[in-house]
């Protein structure tokens, strides 16, 4: 029986992240910052796995509070400029100005 829980958990992690590639990878494409980020995040894991390898032990809670911050940081300023750039869309004239007006 145990057999048979382990056996699963695998298939249902791969099945999540076959549902999940599509939206994420869109995302990340569309956000070039965080693009960015990630990569970033791979130096930090490779690094940490190669001082890991030279027996210099970096604490696990380190890297994961310093990823946590940093993609935090990034959703706010992405979220920052999305409202800058609604309210730049949404600036009205009183009055516009035609051809017809001038002459």
């Amino acid at each position: 029986m145990a057999l048979v829980k382990k056996c699963n958990q695998p298939l249902a992690s791969v099945g999540v992240m076959l549902v999940a590639a599509k939206p994420i990878g869109d995302f990340v494409d569309a956000n070039p910052t965080i693009k960015m980020l990630a990569l970033s995040f791979l130096i930090l894991i490779g690094f940490t796995l190669i001082a890991e390898g030279f027996d210099v032990h970096i604490p696990k809670g380190y890297v994961y509070f310093a990823m946590a911050f940093s993609f935090f940081v990034e959703m706010l300023n992405i979220k920052i400029r999305d409202r800058r750039a609604k309210a730049i869309e949404t600036i009205h004239l009183a009055k516009k100005i035609t051809e017809d007006e001038n002459t």
